[in-house]
């Protein structure tokens, strides 16, 4: 079988849940090998999801620059391995590396995949397009299929691999060194899950008031991540960083629960690919309960607070 390349999204040595989620969809595809930048024992848990084979870069070139180290080294392994196809997943770094990859190896580029599949001896994509109006299958004709591919777009599966490490080194062009990291610092910790990986996510609009606090116990009792309107991010009463919407981060849970959002176009095309969504509005006519699968008519000042004991209390 021909190797499908995954590209290793890692926080520390920390496999993040959406590279699970790839190996798991290039099982279906052919023989997953995995693409871990980074020094040091490699994470077990990539043999214990698929990869037949682990190619280590350990050079500190890819963690003082930028992505373009990342994206040269990536497309030479593609080349040299005659892959199948390349996956990454859909976030800012790997849809760069995607681009600079499918660019360096001549080959197709899909981004913000919800699902790859073999149709018909093809590697086929689906996508959800022009604000989630309409659903695209889309194929690569030339070249490598290059796919970024949207966290929990599958529910990662173990299957044990053989996780055949071997030590890959690759001599980086000066080109690819114009943007060095001179200084970087850690994000303060929530303590919830991140938004574009969350498997629940909780978000807050207009309605509240400004006042996130009932949006945010809920989303603790659930284990879910906090998401925000534009309307609330662009009074100030919330982060942009969490902002989910066309201007903000796309995400696909597997619950969505929009709380104080009318359903603007805008907002409705970052989230609506999510599996099950549930909204809490005043307003019996708001747009957002024409997509939903689920709805409460009342204030969100009420509502919450009771869903949120009886979830705390039938988890104790």
């Amino acid at each position: 079988m021909s190797e499908v390349i995954v590209l290793v999204d890692h926080v520390d040595g920390n496999v993040t849940k959406p590279t699970l989620e790839l190996l798991t969809i290039a099982r279906t595809l052919g023989e997953p090998s995995a693409v871990y930048f980074g020094s040091g024992e490699v994470p077990a848990v990539l043999a214990e999801y698929g990869a037949q084979k682990i190619y280590q870069l350990e050079d500190a070139v890819y963690s003082e620059y930028l992505v373009a180290p990342k994206a040269e080294a990536l497309a030479k392994i593609v080349t040299d391995a005659s892959a199948a196809a390349v996956l990454v997943v859909s976030g800012g770094e790997g849809k760069e590396i995607a681009a600079r990859v499918a660019l360096k190896t001549s080959s197709g580029l899909i981004t913000d995949a919800v699902d790859v599949a073999v149709d018909g001896g093809d590697i086929t994509t689906t996508q959800s397009v022009f604000a989630g109006g309409y659903t695209v299958k889309a194929t690569v004709t030339q070249g490598v299929p290059v796919v970024a591919v949207k966290p929990n777009s599958t529910s990662p599966e173990a299957a044990a691999g053989a996780g055949a490490v071997e030590a890959v080194s690759v001599e980086v062009s000066e080109a690819a060194k114009g943007a060095r990291i001179v200084s970087s610092s850690e994000k303060a910790s929530s303590g919830r899950p991140e938004l574009t990986e969350a498997a629940i996510v909780v978000s807050g609009g207009r309605g509240t008031g400004g006042d996130f606090s009932e949006v945010e116990a809920l989303a603790d009792s659930l284990g879910a991540a906090v998401g925000a309107s534009r309307a609330a991010v662009d009074s100030g009463w919330y982060p942009h960083s969490f902002q989910v919407g066309q201007t903000g981060k796309t995400v696909s849970p597997q619950l969505y629960v929009a709380n104080g959002i009318s359903g603007a176009i805008q907002h409705r095309a970052g989230m609506q690919t999510s599996k099950t969504i549930v909204a809490v509005n005043k307003d019996d006519e708001a747009p957002i309960f024409e997509l939903v699968d689920f709805g409460v008519v009342g204030d969100l000042k009420a509502v919450l607070p009771q869903a949120t004991e009886e979830i705390t209390k039938r988890k104790g």
